[in-house]
């Protein structure tokens, strides 16, 4: 998950990004989807979930869905152990209206501030018994007709951007957008 930069007056982007063979092997397609966030995160703290099982990957907010990427196939679904990294970056080249809007390094120092994280679960080598923590209320997985309903809320008013939609992309390296109808 991204914050990407804002402009005063329009909503914060928030990021949410795939890599199958991870990074740094030169081939790397990335699957992002990008929401404007219903709320301003700068004012409080707020809960930024992943939940990443051998079956999908849900990103919430507040609880909510935003988005849902079911493993379909070994050739797209992440296999390699996942790992957080907490930053701050300059990435106004890209980030803000497509680089429209550069970094005011006037309002520096940039802060990030993280309270009661928590990252847990399984690693990708412990033993069968180890149970992925699930937003679930279902043990075998999967969304609530209710988190469907309000993951396709978000995604109808407040999806910016999918990969498997966007034209400019080739699509020959993500079978997951080929059968989806769009």
């Amino acid at each position: 998950m991204e914050f990407l930069g804002t402009t005063f007056g329009k909503p914060y982007t928030l990021q949410t990004n795939l890599y199958i063979r991870g990074s740094g092997d030169g081939k790397i397609i990335g699957r992002e989807m990008k929401f404007y966030l219903w709320f301003d995160p700068s004012t409080d703290f707020h809960h930024y979930i992943i939940l990443w099982s051998p079956k999908e990957i849900v990103f919430l907010v507040h609880d909510v869905p935003i988005r849902r990427y079911p493993r379909k196939s070994d050739a797209t679904f992440p296999l390699r152990p996942m790992w957080v990294n907490g930053s701050i970056w300059d990435a106004s080249s890209w980030a803000t209206e497509d680089g429209k809007y550069k970094t005011d390094y006037r309002y520096q120092p940039f802060v990030a501030k993280y309270t009661n994280f928590k990252a847990g679960g399984c690693s990708a080598y412990a033993p069968a018994w180890c149970c992925p923590v699930s937003a679930s209320p279902f043990r075998a997985g999967g969304l609530t007709m209710q988190q469907y309903r309000a993951m396709r809320w978000v995604q109808r008013y407040h999806m910016v951007y999918d990969y498997c939609r966007d034209p400019k992309r080739s699509h020959a390296l993500t079978p997951e957008c080929w059968s989806e109808s769009k």
